[in-house]
Order: C-alpha cells, then sequence, then structure tokens
C-alpha cells in the first residue's frame, strides 16, 4: 500500500518562500510520476506541477511558473516543491500526488495516490 506524506506547510509573508517535502513509502518509487495540486477554499483542486519518474520531465502551472520548482531525490523516495515569491493567491492546501504510469501528463483525475494535504497560508 502507497502512503505519501507531506510537510513544509506553514505561514509565510507575500514574496517568502517555503519548501514542500513529500515521502513516498511502500512500492518502487521511480516507477511512480508525481506532482503536486492545491485547492483553495471553495475552489477545485488545481494542477501546481508535476515530474516523471526519471525525473527528466517536469510540468508547471502558468499561475506559478518562474516561481515555483518540483524537484525529486529518487534514492530518498521524496518529492519536493520550492515556493519562492509567494503570494497570497498561493494560499491552499497542497497535495502530494502519485500516478503509476511515470509520466509527467497527468491531472487531478489520473492521481493514483494522495497525501494528506499540508496547508500554505500567505500572509499580505
Amino acid at each position: 500500500q502507497v502512503q505519501l506524506v507531506e510537510s513544509g506547510g506553514g505561514l509565510v509573508q507575500a514574496g517568502g518562500s517555503l519548501r514542500l517535502s513529500c515521502a513516498l513509502s511502500g512500492r518502487t518509487f521511480s516507477r511512480y510520476a508525481m506532482g503536486w495540486f492545491r485547492q483553495a477554499p471553495g475552489k477545485e483542486r488545481q494542477f501546481v506541477a508535476t515530474i516523471s519518474g526519471s525525473a527528466r520531465n517536469t510540468r508547471v502551472a502558468d499561475s506559478v511558473k518562474g516561481r515555483f520548482t518540483i524537484s525529486r531525490d529518487n534514492a530518498k523516495n521524496m518529492v519536493y516543491l520550492q515556493m519562492n515569491s509567494l503570494k497570497p493567491e498561493d494560499t491552499a492546501v497542497y497535495y502530494c500526488a502519485a500516478e503509476s504510469s511515470g509520466s509527467a501528463s497527468f491531472g487531478v483525475d489520473n492521481v493514483d495516490y494522495w497525501g494528506q494535504g499540508t496547508q500554505v497560508t500567505v500572509s499580505s
């Protein structure tokens, strides 16, 4: 059984930085594409960034391009989301996700496993 555990959320002022981490246990990490999605109150869960199992391919939402970077360490079974220049509109619960095809081209509907979520709050 796959388990995803996120960490690193919190409260930060606008313009600040946070790094989210997610650990996967229970399967061979490198076969899974990984991603981050977020959900603000009253809104649908939305794509933020994904990375292929090999780490060769990444996708980032236009709303965070140039500010957020997704990376992974297959030796440690970890995926990260470095968030810089944070804005109040980035406030949301951030979810780690795993997808079994290994391709970075997946969205909310293709996720096989979700983490429990971590709150990110950006104050103005």
